[in-house]
């Protein structure tokens, strides 16, 4: 089976989805809110996880705050993309069968819809992957639209069955209130100490 960003988007579509950032950062747009949202909540040096790292946006900007991170996506136009960051160590790998060496990591950031872009039913076994890559007590930011077929109360649920408790729930990237009406999920969870599956 293959993911809804595969069976959906084309090399073309990427290639779109690249300039539309690079518009919209030559615009003046604030293109940084989400590495400003994670910032906030991570260590100083932290070690972070960029999955589904898209261009690799977010990732420079945590790595530009003094953060080591590594990027995976799935997508090889994408992947090109972000190793144009060279701060970055990028990975072309699928969410759902990552297994990176080394140490685990302090984060895992999943921004910009990258839940719902999912092979659907493969949610929670890609939560279990990301919980195995984090140390305990590591923290798991994710955000995307609410306005899909994965919903945020069974995004609540997966992450409870695979030992990352939702901890804080925002509408926005700059931590407007969630209401049940909101277009948009920034969740923020975190690994048990003992472990995923807890």
């Amino acid at each position: 089976m293959s993911t809804r960003w595969q069976a959906e988007r084309s090399a073309d579509d990427s290639r779109a989805y690249i300039e539309r950032f690079t518009d919209l950062e030559a615009s003046g747009a604030d293109v940084h809110g989400e590495a400003r949202f994670v910032d906030v909540v991570l260590a100083r040096g932290s070690r972070v996880l960029d999955a589904g790292c898209g261009t690799g946006r977010v990732g420079a900007e945590l790595a530009r705050r003094g953060h080591r991170v590594t990027a995976v996506d799935l997508d090889p136009v994408l992947v090109d993309e972000a190793r144009r960051h060279p701060e970055l160590t990028v990975h072309l790998a699928d969410l759902a069968t990552l297994n990176l060496p080394g140490e685990p990591f302090d984060a895992v950031v999943a921004a910009g819809n990258v839940m719902v872009f999912l092979e659907p039913g493969s949610e929670r076994a890609v939560l279990a992957t990301i919980a195995a890559h984090l140390r305990p007590g590591g923290v798991f930011v994710a955000g995307f639209t609410t306005r899909s077929a994965y919903r945020p109360e069974q995004f609540a649920a997966d992450l409870a069955a695979v030992g990352m408790p939702l901890e804080q729930r925002f509408a926005t990237w700059d931590l407007r209130p969630w209401r049940d009406d909101t277009d948009w999920l920034v969740a923020v969870a975190r690994r048990a100490d003992d472990g995923p599956g807890a």
